[in-house]
């Protein structure tokens, strides 16, 4: 190959050849220092495509998991209400049973009414007061629980829980509503007709707290499925954009090696072509 002045191929060819090993040494650093595969769009256009997709649908996965413990989060709260309800109402069996007693005086009768009085009205106060987030727990209004892995419209779905409004005239279940707002304990006859009253009151109470179980349940196995999903879609996602750590570690030191001999041999084809001055001497 005959020397050239006009131009400087080795250098070009070295100079190219540096440039395709820096621009390879920059991204194993990137890669190294993200720990992702894929830093840019060049990388991997489809698999950068793929891997959005995937964490749109993590995203969404994640919050629905969030709706759902709090669907759980309420509806436990209208558990411990009704619990409470149910001691209450206990407390009425005993006051009733007492005044049905014939030994009790008329006397006596009128402070157990009373205390009767205020478990009805202890009752309507959790009704009425009970809240989760700032909304009543006890409405006719179903509770709506949006689930959804936003890949498409037939992935939403929503589990509904309706737990139904509360108070003393208004215990029901399934069908069956009792009134206590009317009962009294003031006299033999009246305790017994109210014990019955509220002997059924507890049944329905239970009823109630079996049918928010069931949506307790229903809403944590529903969390327990999104959080294998979550688990599975991520588990996707890094095998797609996670960079391999060992093979890139390799690579930084082939090219680092690369880029030195690169800058040297560019260094050297450089020098050459000035060896055709001491033709002139």
């Amino acid at each position: 190959m005959a020397i050239s002045l006009l131009n400087n191929i080795s250098a070009l060819a070295a100079s190219n050849a540096l440039q395709v090993t820096q621009t390879n040494l920059q991204k194993t650093l990137f890669q190294l220092s993200s720990g992702s595969r894929i830093n840019t769009g060049a990388d991997d256009a489809a698999g950068l495509a793929i891997a959005n997709g995937l964490q749109a649908n993590v995203t969404a996965l994640t919050q629905s998991a969030s709706n759902a413990n709090d669907g759980v989060g309420a509806l436990q709260v209208s558990d411990g209400a009704l619990a409470q309800v149910t001691t209450l109402l206990n407390r009425a069996v005993t006051l009733a049973t007492e005044s049905a007693n014939g030994t009790v005086s008329d006397a006596q009768r009128t402070a157990i009414n009373a205390e009767f009085t205020q478990i009805k009205a202890e009752i309507d106060r959790i009704g009425s007061s009970t809240t989760f987030n700032g909304t009543s727990v006890f409405t006719a209004t179903s509770t709506d629980i949006f689930l959804t892995d936003a890949s498409s419209a037939s992935a939403n779905s929503t589990i509904s829980v309706t737990v139904g409004s509360l108070a003393s005239n208004a215990i029901g279940y399934n069908g069956s509503t009792i009134d206590l707002s009317g009962d009294s304990l003031t006299s033999s006859t009246t305790a017994t007709a109210a014990l019955a009253d509220i002997n059924n009151a507890i049944s329905n109470v239970a009823g109630l707290r079996g049918t928010i179980g069931a949506g307790i349940n229903r809403l944590q196995s529903a969390a327990n499925v999104i959080n294998s999903q979550i688990q599975n879609l991520t588990a996707a996602q890094d095998q797609i954009t996670a960079a391999n750590i060992p093979q890139q570690v390799t690579n930084l030191s082939e090219y680092s090696i690369l880029n030195q001999s690169g800058i040297s041999a560019l260094a050297q084809a450089n020098s050459a072509q000035q060896s055709i001055l001491k033709l002139l001497q």
